[in-house]
C-alpha cells in the first residue's frame, strides 16, 4: 500500500519593538575637571560599576588642541571611583581617509579586543564626521555592539552626521558602501572645539543647515541667509544657534520619520545628497563634504525651480545665501563626461542602489517643504550644470577669497 504525501505548512510570526533613547547634551569644555558632564552621560544609567573607556582622538584635534591627551587622562584620574580610562588615547587620522577600506577598523577593533573592553564598556570618540562614522562602525561590530560616545568637534559633526543613528566606512568606490545603524549612548557638543576649525571645516556644516532649512523650515532658511556674512565671518553666536537648530531639526526627524533605520527607499534628509557624494568620489574625497553638498544643493534646486516648486527668487536666494556663508556652488568635475554622458549623473544610480527600490530624491516643494520625485530628467540636470557654469565668475567660493 501506498501512503499519501500530508503537507502542512505553519508559520509563526516573530514581532518585536526595541526602544531607543540618548541624549544630545551641549555645552563647554568637557574635559575640564571641573565640569562633571561627560561623568553624568556616562553614568546617565545610575549603574553601580566603575566605567571603562577607549577614547578615540581625531588627529586634526590633537595638532589644534596639544593639551587634549592630558586633559583627557587628567579628568579620568579626577575619578579613580568611577571612571577607568583603558589604555592611552588612540589618535585616528582626520578626514575621508580614516574611512577608506578596512585597515583603521581593524586596527580599532584589535585595540578594543587587546583592553578587553566588553559590551558595557565605552568608546569615546572626539573627531569629525569621518573619525565618528569609521570609529561608531568598528565599535558596533566588536562583541556586536560597545556603547559608543560622540563627541563631535566640526560644525557638520554637531549640527548633522554626530547626532544621528548610521557610521559607515567608504569603499566600493562608494561613500559609506559599508556600515550600520548603532545609536550612540550620548552625544556631546562641545562649542569650544569650533573656535579652532579652519575655514573649511568652519563652513562646511552651514551646507547642512541650508539642507535641513531648504526642506523643512522656512524661517530657519531665512535665518540663515540673515546671518550668512556672520557666518563666514566666524561669529561664535550665529554659529551656536545654528548648531542646535539643525541638530533638533535632525533629531525630531529621525524621531518622527517612523523610519529612523531607512528600511524604505527614501532618505529626505538627503536633499543635494545624490551629486554631493559621486563628487566627493570624483575629486577622490579632497571636496570637503559640506562644500560638495553645497554644489549638490545648487543642482537639486535649479531642478526644483525648472520643475516650478520653487520660484526663480527662491533659487537665487539659495545660491546668494550659500555663497555669502562661504560655500561653492561650482565644481569643474560637474563638466566630466563619459560615453554615456555627464559623469555626475552615476550618482543617481548609485544613490538608488544605496537605499533600494524605485529612485526617490527629496526636493523643496515649495521652499521650506519637500516633496519625493522617482525620476530625474538628465536634460535638466545638463540644464543645471550650465546656468552654475554661467554662474561661477559671479559666485566665486568665500573659502578662496579668504586665502588670497
Amino acid at each position: 500500500m501506498s501512503k499519501k504525501n500530508s503537507r502542512s505548512d505553519t508559520v509563526y510570526t516573530q514581532r518585536f519593538s526595541v526602544d531607543f533613547e540618548y541624549p544630545v547634551y551641549f555645552t563647554r569644555n568637557i574635559f575640564s575637571t571641573d565640569n562633571p558632564l561627560l561623568y553624568k552621560a556616562i553614568d546617565r544609567l545610575s549603574e553601580s560599576r566603575i566605567h571603562r573607556a577607549m577614547v578615540c582622538i581625531d588627529s586634526g584635534v590633537v595638532e589644534t588642541h596639544p593639551s587634549i591627551q592630558l586633559d583627557i587622562k587628567e579628568y579620568f584620574h579626577a575619578r579613580p571611583e568611577t571612571l577607568e580610562l583603558a589604555g592611552e588615547p588612540m589618535v585616528l587620522p582626520g578626514g575621508e581617509k580614516v574611512k577608506q577600506g578596512w585597515d583603521m577598523v581593524r586596527d580599532l577593533m584589535w585595540a578594543l579586543g587587546s583592553q578587553h573592553m566588553c559590551r558595557q564598556s565605552f568608546v569615546i570618540t572626539l573627531g569629525g564626521g569621518s573619525v565618528l562614522d569609521m570609529a561608531g562602525f568598528a565599535a558596533s561590530l566588536v562583541h556586536r555592539g560597545l556603547r559608543i560616545l560622540r563627541v563631535p568637534t566640526t560644525v557638520l559633526a554637531q549640527n548633522d552626521a554626530g547626532v544621528g543613528v548610521k557610521n559607515g566606512m567608504n569603499e566600493h568606490g562608494m561613500k559609506n558602501f559599508i556600515g550600520t545603524f548603532a545609536p550612540p549612548f550620548a552625544v556631546i557638543n562641545d562649542f569650544s572645539f569650533l573656535k579652532t576649525l579652519d575655514f573649511t571645516n568652519w563652513t562646511g556644516g552651514i551646507a547642512e543647515a541650508f539642507k535641513v532649512a531648504i526642506i523643512k523650515d522656512r524661517d530657519f532658511f531665512e535665518s540663515l541667509c540673515s546671518d550668512a556674512a556672520l557666518l563666514r565671518n566666524r561669529d561664535q553666536a550665529a554659529m551656536e544657534d545654528l548648531v542646535r537648530r539643525c541638530a533638533v531639526l535632525h533629531l525630531d526627524h529621525i524621531r518622527t520619520s517612523g523610519d529612523p533605520f531607512e528600511f524604505g527607499s527614501a532618505r529626505p534628509l538627503d536633499f543635494g545628497h545624490w551629486a554631493a557624494h559621486k563628487l566627493e568620489a570624483m575629486t577622490g574625497y579632497t571636496l570637503g563634504h559640506g562644500q560638495a553638498v553645497s554644489i549638490g544643493i545648487a543642482i537639486d534646486s535649479f531642478y526644483a525651480m525648472r520643475k516650478e516648486m520653487i520660484s526663480r527668487t527662491d533659487f537665487e536666494k539659495i545660491l546668494n545665501g550659500l555663497h555669502e556663508a562661504g560655500l561653492p556652488v561650482w565644481h569643474d568635475l560637474l563638466l566630466s563626461r563619459t560615453h554615456e554622458g555627464l559623469e555626475i549623473l552615476n550618482g543617481l544610480r548609485q544613490f538608488r542602489e544605496h537605499l533600494g527600490g524605485m529612485l526617490s530624491v527629496s526636493l523643496p516643494d515649495p521652499l521650506g517643504h519637500k516633496c519625493e520625485v522617482h525620476q530625474m530628467d538628465p536634460g535638466l540636470i545638463e540644464e543645471a550644470v550650465r546656468e552654475l557654469e554661467k554662474l561661477k565668475s559671479h559666485f566665486k567660493s568665500a573659502e578662496t577669497e579668504q586665502k588670497k
